[in-house]
């Protein structure tokens, strides 16, 4: 079984700790992981604001870049909805096809909810416009986060309700998105958890930011640094 990362933007530029621990969790559950370095952008941020003909290249590269993995895992409800939804118009290759994002790929592939972790905090779980609506990871997330030893799982006011980021929406309507963003602020402190985690960092970076600003002592933590942490140390 051929299994490639898929890192995204986001991750690479500003937080790589959450790609190395979705390696450091996959090869934990025995499974090999490959880089191609040849992977970019997956486009979502020019097919989002209408520059379609910027975006074809890009999906073109995804394709022929995974071509010969069975599987693609990526830390990104976001960019594996944009694969699977909007690659197929875009390009040809079935790559797209075969793309998971990683809490679908360990329940669904791996068929495992218990990935032997332990993370000693309360936790609140945002679960993210593109991980509901697109890809419908339901309740897979939460289903990993319930066998997570040492973790308390608090309950979310208004979960449902987007953060206010959804990508150019939070550049083009700063006032909305920043409003959005204190709503849900204010309901992740209400929960008194000592961590909000989601498995997009484009929606935790939002998150993030509107909570530092406003003092508070919740922080942000992707949804694959948890699952990677070990009773014996952080990976």
């Amino acid at each position: 079984m051929r299994v490639a990362l898929f890192v995204t933007c986001i991750n690479d530029a500003l937080y790589p700790r959450t790609g190395q621990a979705a390696v450091a969790l996959l090869e934990r559950l025995g499974v090999a992981v490959e880089f191609p370095a040849q992977q970019s952008c997956c486009g979502q941020p020019q097919y989002n604001t209408g520059y379609r003909s910027q975006a074809e290249p890009l999906a073109q590269r995804y394709a022929w870049t995974f071509a010969d993995c069975d599987y693609v895992v990526t830390p990104s409800g976001s960019c594996a909805a944009m694969v699977r939804d909007h690659h197929p118009k875009l390009a040809a290759g079935d790559a797209a096809g075969r793309t998971y994002e990683l809490t679908e790929f360990l329940t669904d592939v791996l068929g495992v909810t218990d990935v032997g972790a332990y993370y000693p905090h309360t936790v609140t779980y945002h679960p993210t416009c593109h991980g509901l609506r697109m890809l419908g990871l339901g309740d897979r997330p939460r289903r990993l986060l319930e066998q997570v030893k040492g973790l308390s799982l608090r309950e979310l006011e208004g979960a449902e309700e987007c953060c206010g980021f959804g990508g150019t929406f939070a550049v083009k309507n700063p006032h909305v998105s920043a409003a959005m963003g204190a709503d849900k602020a204010r309901h992740i402190e209400d929960t008194g958890a000592d961590a909000v985690c989601t498995v997009d960092n484009s929606c935790l970076m939002h998150i993030g930011g509107t909570l530092s600003r406003r003092g508070s002592a919740a922080r942000p933590v992707h949804i694959a640094e948890i699952l990677a942490s070990t009773e014996g140390g952080v990976w």
